[in-house]
């Protein structure tokens, strides 16, 4: 059975444009957090794959899709599903909504990259399988 990882963030003053409108670089910033908390969630939080490991997970691949304006202080519920794990990438599907209503999406392909040789590598074995006990059916 597939596992969603659910985590909320609240629009602040500095992810919004003059109107309060989220800025959608804003956005981005954003995701990349809730990734970052995925990461950390599963065991294998960046200070320590950065740091200790030399690995890390670069976005390699990403396509959003926006359908209603967000406003600064109202909080955005981010749920994250691994939908592919390949031999050293992973493709993470983002769904946003606020009090229930659709926001945004976004589709992404993260990449295992030696951080010393600047190259992808296959994903260790127990990080394929953590990665694997998220995957959704197909």
């Amino acid at each position: 059975m597939a596992k969603t990882f659910i985590t909320d963030r609240e629009l602040r003053f500095g992810d919004c444009d003059i109107s309060g409108t989220a800025y959608f670089p804003s956005y981005l910033n954003l995701l990349n957090g809730v990734n970052e908390e995925f990461w950390a969630h599963i065991g294998y939080p960046w200070h320590e794959i950065i740091w200790k490991e030399r690995w890390g997970t670069p976005t390699v691949h990403l396509t959003c899709d926006f359908s209603i304006p967000s406003l600064f202080g109202q909080t955005l519920t981010f749920e994250l599903r691994v939908v592919r794990v390949g031999r050293s990438s992973v493709t993470f599907k983002h769904d946003i909504s606020c009090a229930g209503e659709k926001r945004w999406n976004s589709t992404q392909v993260l990449a295992a990259s030696d951080l010393d040789k600047h190259t992808s590598i296959p994903w260790p074995d127990a990080v394929r399988a953590t990665l694997e006990g998220y995957l959704e059916p197909q």
